[in-house]
């Protein structure tokens, strides 16, 4: 019997970071799989013993769940195919513990240049091979007064992203996205509009937009990836203006802003462990050989009833019907053709058909030997 399945909702949520300055503060198997049919317990089984209903409603409500299973299969599979992201307001979704700066490519802080000079207003953090995480940026200079500064934060996308040209943003109506993603919008574009060449599918027909974006009138398919390269740009930073207050009021205060960023869902693994686990499927196929080996005993039980019953009917016409029966099985078996009894007789060679099966027998047995002369004179030629 089937097990039961937990399903996964699909929506697209983020993750918030929140980024804090306070001030001056710091900052298998083997086994031939059966029919389903050979689950069925006959009807005149059911007949007999009423009860059997039973297990065809059980029979019934396993063809449900197992379809409801496998529809679910396929839900999972197609959503492991899609980024998974989910809401989470803390920072450490569940189990998962990332550091804070793992969510960034890069950090930039620029100080008041007047105040710090050419060579030391800016504050550059960038990821490299061997960076190590940490939970904290924290910078520090000397000063008296209140400082504004410009924070640019690059989120290390995963997949990468990519922000579009202008004009391929508008035609397509997104602002950044993954590769396959604007590669799949573009393919609905050329859907939606019927750009694609009715002759040779593997061209593009452009219109004035796809002209104006490509600076060609018709283009391959294959051809896409490449031209996209000079029209994708790295993504936007996120910007963050702040003010460093000396204020003796403000020493305290601290500023929080909320980033969007996307993660991985953590039920991934799980689902990807659920479609790759077989031990709930041995289970299932040993209790699946289980129920054919029943039904098929009780099938044969059935037959063993059934020669009983007729045999304590009628004893006599039983028994000759059933040598009958054996006599024409042995013929099968020993592959007798004809009657015997009748071609043991004189008679049967009388027969009107007798003188041109004679014709055809012997008419065989010329071509027969025919063929051994040829052969052994080919042979002797040679």
């Amino acid at each position: 019997m089937s097990g039961a399945l937990c399903s996964h909702h699909s929506n697209i949520p983020f993750l918030p970071l929140s980024v804090c300055f306070s001030s001056p503060s710091p900052l298998p198997c083997s086994t031939k799989r059966r029919k389903m049919a050979d689950k069925i317990l006959p009807q005149r089984i059911r007949e007999l013993v009423p009860e059997s209903q039973a297990y065809m409603d059980l029979l019934a409500f396993e063809r449900k769940l197992d379809q409801t299973i496998m529809r679910k299969r396929v839900d999972i599979q197609e959503a492991l195919k899609r980024p998974m992201k989910f809401d989470c307001f803390d920072g450490t979704p569940g189990k998962l513990k990332r550091k804070f700066s793992s969510f960034f490519k890069s950090l930039v802080i620029e100080l008041d240049k007047e105040l710090y000079g050419p060579d030391n207003h800016l504050v550059e953090w960038h990821r490299t091979p061997t960076t190590q995480e940490t939970d904290g940026f924290q910078v520090k200079r000397p000063g008296d007064v209140s400082v504004r500064c410009t924070l640019l934060l690059m989120l290390d996308y995963q997949p990468p992203q990519f922000k579009l040209d202008p004009r391929l943003a508008r035609l397509l109506g997104i602002h950044t996205q993954t590769r396959s993603c604007i590669i799949q919008a573009l393919w609905q574009y050329v859907k939606t509009n019927k750009l694609q060449d009715s002759h040779d599918k593997e061209y593009i027909n452009c219109d004035k937009y796809f002209q104006q974006i490509f600076d060609c009138p018709r283009l391959k398919f294959s051809e896409i990836p490449q031209r996209l390269t000079n029209l994708l740009l790295p993504p936007d930073p996120i910007v963050i203006n702040h003010v460093i207050s000396v204020d003796p009021n403000d020493q305290k205060k601290t500023a929080c802003y909320d980033i969007d960023v996307e993660v991985e869902d953590p039920l991934k693994a799980q689902m990807s462990s659920f479609l790759l686990s077989t031990a709930n499927q041995q289970e299932i196929a040993s209790l699946d050989n289980k129920i054919h080996e029943t039904i098929e005993s009780i099938n044969q039980l059935k037959i063993q009833r059934d020669f009983m019953l007729s045999f304590s009917r009628d004893p006599k016409g039983y028994i000759q019907d059933w040598l009958k029966s054996q006599s024409r099985d042995l013929k099968l078996m020993t592959d007798v053709a004809g009657n015997p009894e009748e071609e043991r007789r004189a008679e049967f060679y009388h027969e009107p058909w007798t003188q041109e099966a004679v014709s055809r027998y012997f008419y065989c047995k010329i071509q027969q030997r025919r063929q051994e002369l040829e052969q052994a004179l080919a042979m002797r030629n040679t």
